[in-house]
């Protein structure tokens, strides 16, 4: 019963990052609308850092960062915040949300591969079909709305691309030092960096221009506003927690296919919030992400079973082999 309950929280926790990631392209927009890419990002790490810190003071819990710690993390903060988030954003400014949902699709495979590599999760044949059947779901959402890639956005597909890779290389990371470290503190440490080096790059920015006394002036904007505040508490410090704590209790490939479950979501929020029209492939594709989210857990929970029983019956031949009586 412990464990069914503990998966739960395992799943709802997984629902909740796939909610906020569906719409939090629609915010990113929105946001860039009114201000620079760095600025976006300098206040909404700035945001993610008061609101992670706000969680330490309720919960009353102790930091706990060393230097050993923050040395083993740099590698996991150069793929995310720095290159994650930097890439994302600008490569928004260069492509369509349709070609940015297209390579984005592909997170899961490059994390299926790289999780093979550096953690050795194996995926059987089944887990691997039912990616793929998620990942050509959001491919063929996409391609059916009229997504071309364009040679004049090829600037913006490269980057959300290395985004992309840069997403998998982040999850394989947590993976390992969730094992070593509270998620709480990854978390921390994750917003801590964002927070100094794209307030920096911002500062700098707005220096140089001279423009440093309006370094808060969009946040005149009630859009921006509402769109950073989304971005900071939940797109930020809401998804690196969840990510940090599901990853401690599930494997980064299967973690890497809810990025897909999140273009239905996408897809949802512009039916409902910008009027946009249900079409017949809307439903099909999200049908094929949907099956492929379901199938891979299904396969999962066999494979572990599978394995069980093997340890199982290799431990039953070892106790036999031990006395010879029986």
């Amino acid at each position: 019963m412990a464990n069914k309950s503990a998966s739960g929280v395992v799943y709802l926790a997984v629902a909740c990052y796939t909610g906020i990631i569906g719409f939090a392209f629609l915010f990113i927009k929105l946001a860039l609308e009114t201000a620079h890419p760095i600025d976006a990002l300098a206040h909404r790490f700035t945001i993610a850092l008061a609101a992670i810190a706000a969680v330490f003071l309720i919960s009353r819990r102790r930091l706990r960062l060393s230097g050993r710690m923050l040395l083993s993390m740099l590698p996991l903060v150069l793929f995310y915040p720095y290159l994650f988030f930097t890439l994302q954003t600008y490569g928004l400014t260069y492509t369509t949300s349709g070609e940015a949902g297209i390579i984005n699709a592909t997170v899961p495979i490059s994390t299926m591969a790289l999780a093979s590599v550096f953690l050795k999760e194996r995926s059987d044949w089944l887990q691997k079909g039912f990616t793929l059947l998620s990942v050509a779901g959001v491919v063929y959402i996409f391609l059916m709305k009229g997504a071309a890639f364009q040679a004049s956005g090829i600037r913006g597909i490269v980057l959300i691309l290395l985004s992309a890779v840069s997403l998998s290389a982040y999850n394989i990371l947590t993976r390992k030092l969730t094992q070593r470290h509270h998620y709480l503190d990854l978390t921390f440490a994750i917003l801590l960096a964002g927070f100094i080096a794209f307030n920096a790059m911002s500062v700098t920015r707005h220096l140089s221009e001279g423009t440093l006394p309006n370094y808060f002036d969009e946040f005149r904007s009630a859009t921006f506003s509402g769109s950073i505040l989304y971005l900071g508490i939940l797109a930020s410090m809401g998804t690196s927690l969840l990510t940090n704590f599901v990853l401690t209790r599930m494997e980064a490939s299967r973690m890497g296919i809810f990025n897909n479950a999140a273009t239905v979501l996408t897809i949802l929020g512009g039916v409902i919030f910008l009027n946009e029209p249900l079409a017949y492939y809307h439903i099909i594709g999200a049908f094929l992400v949907l099956a492929g989210v379901v199938g891979v857990g299904w396969a999962g929970k066999r494979k572990k079973a599978s394995q069980g029983e093997a340890r199982g019956a290799s431990l039953a031949r070892g106790a036999a082999a031990a006395d010879p009586a029986k």
